[in-house]
């Protein structure tokens, strides 16, 4: 189909990015086509990106040029960064601008950026209810995305600033899947006390993003938040035991306990959860269900995520 808009996808292979282009390669009836961008086009999983039909473009985030080429004669992009690989703040908000401003150099005519809260403006750096990191955050994964949307604000791209959810699928990949304790139980461990985590399979987040690329102008220039299910330790620690037929229990540790686990990124990872439960009725409220349902009729809930995984987590 000649007339099909292309949709270029940063992070193509990545867990966000490749949600997306699988969303828009799976709809056969759909009126764009992708551009999954990468570092490495010749990866595993870029092959297989290939293979399915997408047509794969190199672009390195820290190389804005790149990117304009990446960009050029499509009518819409998906920007996400990965803090993880670099725990660099400052690297993120520059990947930020970069993307931003290549697609305005390349003309592109609807970016959705990947965001989250940047928790300073609830959280000031003097305020000692959680500790500051890297001289200048709360939340660093979370304050210099949100610091970044100024970037897409401010570009003159019509924007949707997506607010995406603790993704269910980090319960695989960032090993937070429920653990033995010393005394033989199993526990899920998180620092939200009995509040509320909005949570999403990450096969939705890009789901979603399609729907708002679906949408035309709905969207633009506007926040959306997306989330699966608002559920507390207790209620995840339930579906578990019924998923995998074992009793689970949720331990509800200090965040200060959980900034000191020994693993990267707890501290932030503890300031966040801190955050999101301090703040639990705003930052619920920020992720509608029902609209992501909207956006994504296949929206699943954490009970069928967890069905559908099962077998990818030793619990």
């Amino acid at each position: 189909m000649e007339s099909q808009k292309i949709i270029a996808v940063v992070g193509a292979t990545g867990a966000q990015g490749g949600s997306l282009v699988n969303a828009i390669l799976n709809d056969r009836k759909s009126n764009f086509k992708v551009r999954a961008i990468t570092r490495n086009a010749n990866s595993e999983k870029s092959m297989e990106l290939k293979r399915k039909g997408a047509e794969v473009v190199e672009a390195d985030l820290d190389d804005q040029q790149s990117l304009v080429k990446a960009f050029e004669g499509a009518y819409g992009a998906f920007c996400v960064t990965f803090f993880w690989e670099h725990f660099s703040p400052e690297k993120e908000k520059q990947q930020a601008k970069n993307m931003a401003e290549a697609a305005k150099e390349a003309g592109i005519k609807h970016v959705i950026w990947s965001t989250l809260e940047d928790t300073r403006k609830w959280i000031p750096l003097d305020d000692d209810r959680m500790p500051t990191l890297m001289n200048y955050y709360k939340v660093p994964h979370l304050d210099a995305k949100g610091e970044s949307n100024k970037y897409f604000e401010d570009s003159g791209v019509p924007y949707t600033l997506l607010h995406t959810s603790f993704y269910w699928d980090n319960f695989i990949n960032f090993g937070m899947a429920p653990q033995k304790g010393a005394d033989g139980e199993l526990y899920l461990t998180f620092p939200m006390a009995d509040k509320k985590l909005p949570g999403i399979a990450a096969e939705d987040i890009g789901k979603s993003a399609y729907g708002i690329f679906k949408a035309g102008d709905k969207y633009m220039n506007k926040s959306v938040g997306i989330a699966g299910e608002h559920l507390t330790g207790d209620q995840m620690a339930t579906t578990f035991s019924e998923v995998y037929g074992k009793k689970i229990r949720y331990n509800a540790v200090e965040p200060a306990v959980y900034r000191t686990f020994d693993f990267p990124g707890a501290d932030d990872l503890g300031n966040m959860f801190q955050f999101k439960a301090d703040f639990e009725g705003e930052y619920c409220k920020a992720r509608d269900v029902e609209n992501t349902r909207k956006l994504d009729p296949e929206l699943l809930s954490f009970k069928q995520w967890l069905q559908n995984n099962r077998e990818k987590m030793k619990v």
